[in-house]
């Protein structure tokens, strides 16, 4: 008898989750809006807006080559490229082949149909000097691919800073970035 409970109780509070997250968006959203969104970024923080499997604050922006995108493997992780412009991006395949892909290719077999561009409080992408260069020059060669320790986020990291280190995560990938260009990220979603 208490075994449907339990289950009423999960999903009460996933629903409780998910309205908090919607919550904290639209706050975002404002913010930017206004011009009152954190600038700066935060040694130790992930991004001020993540990727969100329920969108972000309404508002596309244009890719951008040489950009950072993402997109949801299955709602619970995501998964890293660079945008090299006409519907294409590179990215790390887990075969560790890097191949230049369509966008469309990008989302195949994963969760959703968005796609995100890592930018600053005033939409504008994060884009390195080098970074589309690199992501160029690194189509059709192979990495031993490994999900922590060579993964698509370190590909990506390396692309833009030319650094080969572990990123483990999308967070740290995320705190690198926000290092790097010493600005809060802001992941939003591309026009398709």
């Amino acid at each position: 008898m208490a075994f449907p409970l339990i289950w009423l109780g999960v999903a009460a509070v996933g629903a409780a989750l998910v309205a908090e997250e919607k919550e904290k968006q639209k706050n975002i959203a404002s913010k930017r809006k206004r011009g009152q969104a954190k600038s700066d970024h935060v040694f130790g923080k992930s991004a001020e807006l993540v990727p969100s499997l329920w969108g972000t604050d309404g508002q596309k922006v244009r890719p951008v080559p040489g950009s950072i995108v993402c997109c949801f493997v299955y709602g619970v992780i995501e998964h890293t490229g660079i945008w090299i412009g006409d519907d294409t991006l590179v990215e790390l395949h887990g075969s560790g082949l890097v191949r230049a892909i369509s966008a469309r290719r990008f989302l195949a077999g994963r969760s959703g149909s968005r796609i995100y561009q890592a930018g600053n409080h005033l939409h504008q992408a994060l884009v390195g000097e080098t970074t589309l260069e690199r992501a160029k020059q690194a189509i059709f060669s192979y990495r031993e691919y490994d999900v922590f320790d060579n993964n698509c986020h370190r590909f990506v990291w390396q692309c833009v800073s030319g650094e080969d280190i572990t990123v483990s995560s999308f967070g740290k990938l995320n705190n690198h970035i926000g290092s790097y260009f010493s600005q809060a990220v802001y992941w939003d979603e591309i026009y398709q």
